[in-house]
């Protein structure tokens, strides 16, 4: 199913997610600038306080100095550079819920680095927001996570908006304006032609119009 970028309609979906019994998951999958924490913090604000938690995939990517010993530094943002089975094994935690709190990790762009046990999720916390770039993804361990999903959403926007936020995005967290550009054309846009081959596994494409939501 699409549809545009519509606020007011992704909160009734939500809304129905958080009235059913028991503990739900919701994924917002989609590129890198895409727009998907933007739309993440959007949603958690309209929905009532309380029923929701945001935990960004992000807080998953392994440290700078492992992915130098690893030879992966100038790869970093892709799949193989995030602890994707201690992802997977966070999520089925958030599933089962039967933790009094479960904490997850936070990445901080100003350190470039994630934060262990950032964020707490609550058992009394009926839906869990996932957002993430390869929460689609049909590759182990990354497609295990699909049965944890009680509905996945996939959120494009033009690539001419999309690069443009990535290169402003380098630039803001220190990269020279020539490095956000290389970075953003090369890694970027690789991570991003992979991400883009996992839409077909949405319930819901949604289509977004730049200035919205920003």
């Amino acid at each position: 199913m699409h549809h545009d970028l519509d606020l007011a309609f992704l909160t009734q979906r939500a809304e129905r997610l958080i009235a059913q019994d028991g503990r739900r998951l919701l994924a917002i999958a989609g590129a890198p600038g895409a727009g998907k924490s933007t739309l993440a913090a959007a949603l958690l604000a309209a929905l009532p306080q309380g029923s929701a938690a945001l935990v960004p995939q992000d807080g998953f990517h392994l440290a700078d100095n492992v992915l130098t010993d690893l030879s992966l530094r100038d790869r970093k943002g892709a799949p193989e550079t995030f602890d994707a089975s201690g992802f997977h094994a966070l999520l089925q935690r958030l599933s089962h819920n039967t933790e009094p709190v479960v904490y997850a990790p936070q990445f901080h762009r100003e350190l470039e680095a994630a934060v262990a046990g950032a964020i707490g999720v609550p058992a009394e916390t009926p839906l869990v927001v996932v957002e993430g770039n390869y929460l689609l993804l049909d590759d182990e361990p990354w497609a295990a996570n699909h049965n944890l999903f009680d509905e996945a959403w996939f959120l494009t926007v033009d690539d001419v908006t999309r690069r443009e936020r990535l290169i402003r995005r380098h630039q803001n967290f220190g990269k020279s304006s020539q490095d956000a550009v290389s970075w953003t054309m090369g890694s970027d846009e690789r991570n991003a032609a992979l991400v883009r081959s996992s839409a077909s596994f949405a319930d819901l494409i949604i289509t977004a119009d730049a200035p919205r939501l920003h």
